[in-house]
């Protein structure tokens, strides 16, 4: 098994998941394309969190690079493999893991605090800018005919809804992809290093 192909493999789609997060968390700031509701602070808390950028996105670039700069033969099979004794920059690669499991992590809590506390935005109701479902624990999620109560931004549920989920779930196979390195990166370290060890012992 080639642990530091798979490890690259992991490192290409932390790059698009990554890249598809800052995305997203801009997004967060212009409701409909505008730009006037972030230059008059009208976001919600959570959107300015950076929980796209900076966690998901940031953060996750790291792990990303490291792992696409792994030699295609660094934990390359084991026991007998000439490039067997480049277990230590699998072992290198699990502590920038760890690093896009806090990113990611960040970005699923954040994500999930900003679709239960709901957005921020004018009702004619309070006739000021309010969070109108942040008593609803998500329950506004399922009850459409609530929305509307949101008048500016228009459509403002919408936006956040399908851009705060977007995050969640981006955030969430992030963090499956950066566990499942860590795995990688100990068992491929750990192969290499007893392999070399071997190899040492022989001669």
């Amino acid at each position: 098994m080639c642990f530091g192909r798979r490890a690259r493999c992991i490192g290409y789609k932390l790059l698009v998941l990554a890249l598809l997060s800052i995305v997203a968390n801009v997004l967060l700031y212009f409701p409909n394309g505008e730009t006037r509701f972030a230059s008059e602070h009208h976001l919600g808390k959570y959107v300015e969190c950076l929980h796209g950028i900076l966690g998901g996105g940031i953060l996750v670039l790291v792990p990303a690079t490291v792992f696409i700069g792994l030699h295609s033969g660094d934990g390359c099979g084991c026991c007998g493999h000439e490039s067997c004794g480049k277990g230590c920059a699998m072992l290198s690669s699990v502590l920038a893991a760890f690093v896009g499991i806090l990113g990611s992590g960040y970005c699923v809590i954040i994500s999930a605090l900003g679709l239960s506390h709901g957005p921020y935005c004018f009702t004619h109701l309070e006739r000021n800018w309010v969070y109108p479902f942040a008593g609803s624990s998500g329950g506004y999620l399922f009850e459409y005919n609530k929305w509307s109560e949101c008048q500016e931004p228009q459509n403002i549920v919408q936006w956040n809804v399908t851009l705060f989920s977007i995050l969640l779930v981006v955030g969430g196979i992030e963090f499956i992809l950066c566990f499942i390195q860590i795995i990688n990166g100990i068992v491929g370290g750990l192969c290499g290093l007893c392999c070399s060890h071997e190899e040492v012992t022989r001669w």
